[in-house]
C-alpha cells in the first residue's frame, strides 16, 4: 500500500505562510515544495542571493530531515533565479553541498518575479532507497 504523508508544521521548519505542504512523501519518493529564505517564524529574509540560498537550503534540508530523508537522497533540484546571472555566485556554495559523485540532476532558469521579491527559489525530489532509513 502506497500512503501519502504529508509534512506539515513541525518546530524545526519554518512556519507555513500558505495553503500548502512543506514536502509530501509517497513510499520512498519526498518531493518539497519551494524553499525561500525564512526564518523559523515565517519571515521572510531577504539579503544578498548568497544568503538567501543559503538560508533557503538549511531549510530544504530540514524539510527533508523532517520527512526521514537526508540530503544524500536528493535527485534533482528545481532552483529558480530572480536574476540568473546569480548562478556565478552560488556555484562554489553549491559545489560545497555536494559531493561531487552525489550532485543531483537539477534544471535552473530564470523567472521574472518570485514571492516576496526572493533571488533564489529552490525545490527538491528525493528518493530513499528501500533498505535505507535516515534519522
Amino acid at each position: 500500500m502506497n500512503t501519502k504523508k504529508y509534512i506539515k508544521n513541525s518546530p524545526r521548519l519554518p512556519l507555513i505562510v500558505a495553503p500548502i505542504s512543506h514536502a509530501v512523501v509517497t513510499g520512498n519518493y519526498c518531493h518539497t515544495s519551494g524553499q525561500l529564505s525564512w526564518d523559523k517564524s515565517g519571515n521572510f529574509i531577504s539579503g544578498t542571493v548568497l544568503k538567501e540560498a543559503k538560508l533557503a537550503f538549511k531549510n530544504l534540508f530540514a524539510v527533508l530531515k523532517e520527512a526521514n530523508f537526508a540530503k544524500d537522497d536528493i535527485v534533482f533540484l528545481d532552483i529558480a533565479f530572480k536574476n540568473l546571472a546569480h548562478l556565478e555566485i552560488i556555484t562554489p556554495f553549491y559545489q560545497s553541498l555536494f559531493e561531487e559523485s552525489k550532485q543531483p540532476a537539477r534544471t535552473i532558469y530564470q523567472v521574472s518575479e518570485l514571492p516576496y521579491g526572493a533571488k533564489i527559489k529552490i525545490l527538491a525530489i528525493a528518493i530513499r532507497l528501500e533498505n535505507q532509513t535516515n534519522s
